[in-house]
Formats: structure tokens, sequence, C-alpha cells
């Protein structure tokens, strides 16, 4: 968001206020509701940690200014109305001064989303090839070697299937999908991009 784009939003319905709903970027979870003036969306842009107007306090408000548990920005969007403001952050620890994950209670957690952190991970990898890495020493084998370790555990995994323990199941199609990001970040994809082919099948 840019100095024109904070002059366009509605500060004067609420009299010099915005509501801004700061969710984690990652999860998705919504982590709190706070207000912010004119001054403090300034603030939140140049440095990246969300800052609000508090009303008690009558000033501008880091958040974890004293905790250390600040919102790093990763985004901020208005409505359509340019009335709020949804902030998509990485919170630096719990949000609420209860100590709880979020405002509202909830855990902050998405299994779902490990599965991008892991995406994410393996590019890193493949990007730093560090050494004693055994996804390094995957991305150095080629390409073939990775197909033949995704067939390897594919394999595994219908044993387990049809023969073995759920246990076992889950470990084995665990090191099947492991071993498919890999080799699908070898050759210039990710884990995305099956998502978008499976949203594009579905009726």
């Amino acid at each position: 968001m840019d100095k024109e784009e904070i002059k366009q939003l509605d500060f004067d319905k609420m009299g010099g206020l915005v509501p801004a709903i700061v969710q984690d970027c990652e999860t998705q979870k919504v982590l709190m509701l706070g207000f912010m003036n004119e001054e403090a969306v300034c603030k939140t842009v140049e440095t990246g940690k969300v800052t609000f107007f508090s009303r008690t306090k009558n000033r501008l408000w880091t958040k974890g200014e004293e905790s250390g548990h600040f919102l790093l920005v990763k985004s901020i969007q208005k409505d359509c109305d340019r009335d709020t403001l949804l902030i998509q952050a990485i919170p630096c620890g719990p949000v609420c001064h209860t100590g709880a994950d979020t405002c509202f209670g909830d855990e902050n957690y998405n299994d779902l989303a490990f599965i991008k952190y892991l995406q994410d991970f393996i590019d890193r990898r493949k990007a730093e090839m560090p050494e004693g890495s055994y996804t390094t020493s995957l991305f150095r084998s080629g390409v073939n070697r990775m197909a033949q370790k995704v067939g390897e555990e594919a394999v595994e995994t219908v044993i387990e299937a049809t023969n073995g323990s759920d246990e076992r199941l889950i470990y084995e199609a665990s090191d099947l999908l492991y071993h498919l990001i890999v080799l699908l970040t070898s050759k210039g994809y990710r884990i995305e991009d099956l998502a978008r082919e499976l949203k594009k099948r579905h009726k």
C-alpha cells in the first residue's frame, strides 16, 4: 500500500479510524482486530510491523512493542468501501495478551499449511544445496533417480495400503509426497501446480 492508497482510505466514517483485521498469512487464521488512524497505517507500511492507534492510551501502539511478539506485515488490502483493512502478517509469538495464539481463542495452526512450508523449504534446499542434506543429495542424483524414488515410495505405499498397517501407510504415503515434491521442484514446479490442476478438473 502506497501513500496515495492510504490517502484514499475513508477515515471519516469512524471519526478518524478504520478497523484493521489481522490474518496469519500462512494459516489464514484471523489473529486480532484493531483500529488505525492515518498515522498508524503509514507507520505500519514504513516499518513493516503492525501498528494500531490505541483508543485507551490515545497514542500509536505497535503490536509487540513490549512483548516482542510483533506482527510482521506481508500485505495490506482495503475493502470495497475503503473503510476496512485486511492485513496479512507473520506473528512472532502469541498474539493475545492472555498468551493465546489469537484474540479469539483459536489455535493458530493448520496442518495443510505445513505442505506449503515444506515446499518452500525444498525450494531453499534447491537454491542453496547445503552439504549433508538428504534433499541436496536427491537433487544431485538427477531426475531419473528422483523419479525412481517416487516409484519406490508409491509401491511401498500400495503394499502398506493392501497388506500393512494404517500407521505404516501414513508413513510411506508421507515419504511418497515428500519425494514427489522434490521431483516437481527439480522440474521447476510446485505442489500448488497440482492443486491448480485438480481444481481445474473439479466439477
